[in-house]
């Protein structure tokens, strides 16, 4: 997992999942992940386990409706603070801007919202995506944008049109959940609305509260990017220091100027780790490398900081999914 691609799990999901009648154990082992994955103190995945885990979801639940009762939750105590700010704003478009702001906090995600003429589309995007999305987790995603604007509206907001990359399936669930006409085989997975409906105030603003969570995130937001910005300085120090060596946290807190003990609170600040960011080092390098032709495959090994070649081949298994060698030959093909 590298530091880009981490999604933060809130720790309510099990319980919801399991409120919907699904049993966790069958659903992590048809996921691929752990037994222990809900069990961490903070639930991450990376994008493909995340997906995994949706997939299953919509694999082992009898209910085609699933996502959107999950997307479409009535308890605010259950909101992550990002989703009570947004119930909280003085507009839709308000609600759905620091929905799109604060969800840098939990993932690499990016809620897109775009205006053309009379509509306004509201899309979810997955930067690190090698694969489509779960049509559980596209219809829970699109259901809370739309759940926002009704509750914030009070029934007001009803969409133009929903748009789907899937092929026509539960049309009338569908349609009956948000209001309005589903368009099937679409080019994107998408919620349409009256750009008109975006200026319209929510009757739940609530000023004080508002500017509680706000100025909390905000914080959230400042601090999240000076981790970021002491990631890429711990990423830079190890690239001129690994050559041959071990990397030791201790070393790189002395080059960087602060204690072992700073340099582990600030990264765990980010939600990082000294080796997620040691693991994502490497691999950028291993890839720099393996591209240029006088480098062996033990060479790169020792530039790397590996004491043998062997942890770097199963490294870069689990990285790349093939072998160092193998990767420098279909490398080498698609240059030819």
């Amino acid at each position: 997992m590298t530091a880009a691609d981490r999604f933060r799990i809130s720790s309510l999901l099990p319980g919801r999942l399991a409120e919907q009648k699904l049993a966790l154990p069958a659903l992590l082992r048809r996921a691929g992940l752990p037994a222990t994955f809900f069990q961490q103190e903070k639930i991450h995945a990376t994008t493909a386990e995340l997906f995994a885990l949706w997939r299953a979801v919509g694999e082992i639940s009898p209910d085609p409706g699933i996502g959107l009762k999950l997307g479409a939750e009535p308890r605010m105590e259950r909101y992550h603070p990002a989703a009570v700010a947004a119930v909280c704003s003085r507009t839709y478009r308000d609600a759905l801007q620091r929905m799109a702001r604060y969800k840098q906090l939990t993932c690499p995600e990016e809620i897109q919202i775009t205006a053309s003429g009379d509509e306004a589309t509201v899309n979810f995007i997955y930067h690190e995506a090698k694969e489509d999305e779960p049509e559980v987790l596209i219809d829970m995603a699109l259901a809370w944008i739309f759940s926002v604007g009704r509750r914030g509206t009070d029934g007001q907001v009803t969409p133009l049109r929903l748009e789907l990359k899937r092929p026509v399936r539960n049309r009338e669930l569908l349609e009956a959940h948000f209001g309005c006409r589903v368009k099937f085989k679409a080019g994107r997975n998408a919620l349409v609305l009256r750009k008109t409906d975006l200026d319209r105030p929510f009757v739940t603003h609530n000023e004080e509260l508002l500017s509680a969570i706000g100025a909390q995130l905000e914080n959230e937001l400042e601090a999240r990017a000076n981790s970021a910005d002491l990631g890429e300085q711990v990423k830079r120090t190890l690239k001129r220091s690994l050559a041959g060596r071990r990397p030791v946290l201790t070393d790189i807190a002395q080059e960087l100027g602060m204690s072992t003990r700073t340099l582990q609170r600030r990264l765990g600040d980010a939600e990082i780790t000294f080796q997620q960011v040691v693991e994502d080092t490497r691999r950028e390098l291993a890839c720099h490398y393996l591209k240029q032709s006088g480098v062996e495959l033990n060479g790169v090994a020792f530039l790397l900081g590996y004491e043998d070649a062997n942890s770097f081949f199963r490294a870069f298994q689990v990285w790349e999914g093939t072998s160092p060698g193998e990767w420098r030959t279909r490398q080498r093909a698609e240059v030819a």
